[in-house]
């Protein structure tokens, strides 16, 4: 997604796709894939997991986005796009429709370790790439991709809320509980725990038409989930008119009572 503002500049990559990271850099890459590997289990569905699998992440270095795409490509075809840490909504949709995920490729400090409203390189690797190995996952948001492009101002405005409370915030039940699949909540520690155990949030069976009704915040713990109940939802997301739903939010305006 893109935000106003940015204290992060992405690293230069070569003809290759390839940054350069320094010491430190690959230090907080480690502390961050460390305590994350740990906080994710029994708390990250079973589709997650298995696309953390096949990515074969390093532990110790920064990954590049040339050899993380080998394996996405690989497994759905999708690929990173090395990007700036700031990208308008033009190219942000029209990277997706090329099913192509964009990575800014900076790394957030060491005092950034707990929470960075940027995302950078580990939000979209550890978060995000691991559910692009999922068919389901990976058309949904080629599909959304597409939608954006031809989008609206004001409808662009709402695709973003369907996406955040799926691609980046979603939970699915599953025989085991509770699950996260959605990066925004897997890159987080604090949230990964927060979503599934906690009793303080809402959450609620996933329904498009109320997840485009519903503004969100990007500054703190999320108080609404969405919960599918399986992936095949999302197949069905692929196939729905989702342009006609957005032009009934438009009618109806938001869900009154939440933040914007």
């Amino acid at each position: 997604m893109t935000y106003k503002e940015s204290s992060y500049v992405s690293k230069a990559v070569d003809a290759q796709g390839y940054a350069s990271y320094t010491k430190e850099e690959d230090e907080v890459w480690g502390l961050l894939y460390k305590r994350q590997l740990a906080t994710v289990q029994g708390r990250a569905c079973d589709e997650y997991l298995a696309g953390l699998e096949k990515l074969n992440l390093p532990q110790d270095r920064v990954p590049q986005c040339p050899d993380v795409s080998k394996a996405l490509q690989a497994a759905t075809g999708w690929s990173l796009a090395p990007v700036p840490a700031l990208i308008s909504f033009d190219r942000f949709f029209a990277l997706l429709a090329d099913r192509r995920f964009p990575a800014a490729t900076f790394i957030r400090r060491k005092e950034d370790m707990d929470y960075i409203q940027e995302p950078d390189i580990f939000h979209e690797i550890f978060g995000h790439c691991p559910m692009l190995t999922n068919p389901a996952a990976a058309e949904f948001t080629h599909t959304y991709g597409k939608l954006g492009v031809k989008a609206s101002a004001e409808e662009r405005v709402m695709l973003a809320r369907l996406f955040w409370f799926t691609v980046e915030f979603g939970l699915i039940k599953t025989a085991a509980g509770l699950r996260a699949y959605g990066g925004g909540i897997l890159s987080s520690m604090s949230e990964t725990i927060y979503c599934v155990e906690s009793k303080v949030p809402e959450r609620r069976p996933f329904d498009p038409l109320m997840a485009l009704q519903t503004p969100y915040r990007i500054d703190e713990i999320q108080p609404i989930y969405y919960v599918l109940d399986s992936f095949e939802q999302l197949y069905h997301l692929v196939d729905m008119d989702l342009m006609g739903l957005i032009r009934q939010v438009k009618q109806s305006g938001p869900t009154p009572g939440h933040p914007c």
